[in-house]
């Protein structure tokens, strides 16, 4: 069929081309006329061409062959049931508890200490204890911890730093604690709920490096001795035991220092986490115990510390996001939410985006972590996203509320002054 009417088309164009050439059509006024039909006839057969290739194809009854779906391993994001269920339980936790103290604890610039009640009717350390004591650690679960500190960062940063400090201090001494070590706190903390603990990791020098340490560790008599100052230490004044790096001939450790007349406290307030009550603390010939045994990994240890930083990081940009939202679907700017500027809904866009990217980041990082496997490079990775990202998405919190959000009527000028703490702080929790 369709090489008929190509034939025909052909022959058509080749008629015109000869009677176009006569000068017949001028002398009887014919020209306009043929002219005026030709084009119709062609315009007809032009249309009737395309018809038929069109048929041609749709009942051609040629359909493509697909190959048949494999079954492969997916990459799998959802949670068990157990991590589910600690998600839902440091979400309600976060929303009915933390937050309602949260801006008062900032405004006072101090931890309540009703909290450490709360946690401990959470059973909050009892994540982090091994089985053995009575906790519900049965094997290594870093995930499970990242996804605690996340949701409960939805509350507060502040308040869930403080919260997770001795949760943290406990993760470290479960993860590389030596035998005698373990045997000794890990019951005491299974015991009583009242010892509180954090980690004296960060020194006031620019742009510190955890790899370059001007504290001291010296030994004498089978006893180690610790030698410096460190400042931004979480909740360091009431703390009754603190991890300590420090440079042991010339390699960074870590050790575990309990309280007593040989530190000093000073109080060294930082322009985010009020509510940690952070200090500065020096130790002159302090006794302390070594955290681990060869298998000790300091950066692993670092690593697994700026993970949890992300991830509150993460939880603190979702409560950001979700307060805006609510904010300018709300607020009204001639005569409609301001929710309908495009400025607006791409920036609270943007924020989504870049909340998703660092948490698959993160959760990359400590997915390998718990298997055992190589992941500084992919915690590093994360720990520059969130730097950067955190803090992009609190400014934008900050000036979707224009003015409101530079007062201290919104708590998004406390959120983006806590994020800062991300790029800043060097472990100091412990996943």
């Amino acid at each position: 069929m369709t090489n008929m009417v190509n034939k025909a088309q052909g022959l058509g164009l080749s008629l015109i081309t000869r009677i176009a050439g006569s000068e017949v059509l001028d002398q009887f006024k014919l020209r306009k006329f043929l002219e005026k039909y030709l084009y119709q006839s062609s315009k007809m057969g032009f249309k009737t061409l395309s018809k038929t290739q069109k048929v041609f194809k749709a009942s051609s009854g040629v359909s493509k062959q697909r190959l048949p779906n494999q079954q492969k391993s997916l990459f799998d994001l959802s949670l068990s049931e157990e991590q589910q269920m600690s998600c839902d339980a440091m979400e309600q936790f976060a929303s009915e508890v933390l937050y309602p103290l949260a801006a008062e604890a900032n405004n006072n610039e101090q931890f309540p200490a009703i909290l450490w009640q709360h946690a401990a009717d959470l059973g909050l350390n009892y994540y982090a204890l091994p089985e053995a004591l009575g906790g519900v650690a049965a094997e290594k679960n870093i995930l499970s911890n990242i996804l605690i500190a996340e949701h409960l960062a939805k509350g507060d940063f502040s308040l869930c730093t403080g919260l997770l400090s001795t949760f943290s201090v406990i993760n470290a001494i479960t993860q590389w604690g030596s035998e005698p070590v373990q045997a000794t706190y890990l019951s005491s903390f299974a015991d009583d709920s009242e010892i509180h603990a954090t980690f004296a990791i960060q020194e006031a020098t620019p742009a510190f490096n955890p790899l370059e340490l001007k504290t001291k560790a010296s030994s004498a008599n089978g006893q180690y001795y610790i030698n410096g100052e460190k400042t931004l230490v979480i909740l360091g004044e009431t703390a009754d035991l603190f991890l300590v790096n420090a440079e042991l001939n010339g390699s960074p450790e870590v050790f575990i220092v309990k309280r007593d007349s040989s530190i000093t406290a000073q109080k060294s307030p930082a322009m985010g986490l009020k509510a940690t009550e952070t200090v500065s603390l020096k130790f002159h010939n302090t006794p302390a115990e070594l955290l681990g045994d060869d298998d000790f990994d300091y950066l692993a240890f670092l690593d697994l510390g700026n993970l949890m930083w992300c991830a509150m990081a993460v939880g603190t940009c979702e409560a950001v996001k979700a307060y805006c939202i609510q904010y300018a679907n709300e607020r009204t700017a001639f005569g409609e939410p301001i929710s309908h500027r495009q400025s607006i809904a791409f920036m609270i866009a943007d924020m989504a985006i870049e909340i998703d990217a660092m948490r698959m980041l993160i959760l990359n990082a400590a997915s390998l972590a718990e298997a055992g496997k190589p992941f500084h490079r992919e915690a590093y990775l994360a720990r520059l996203l969130c730097a950067e990202k955190s803090m992009k998405i609190g400014t934008d919190g900050v000036q979707i509320l224009g003015g409101h959000g530079f007062t201290k009527e919104h708590p998004v000028e406390r959120w983006y002054r806590d994020l800062r703490a991300t790029a800043i702080l060097h472990s100091g929790l412990h996943a």
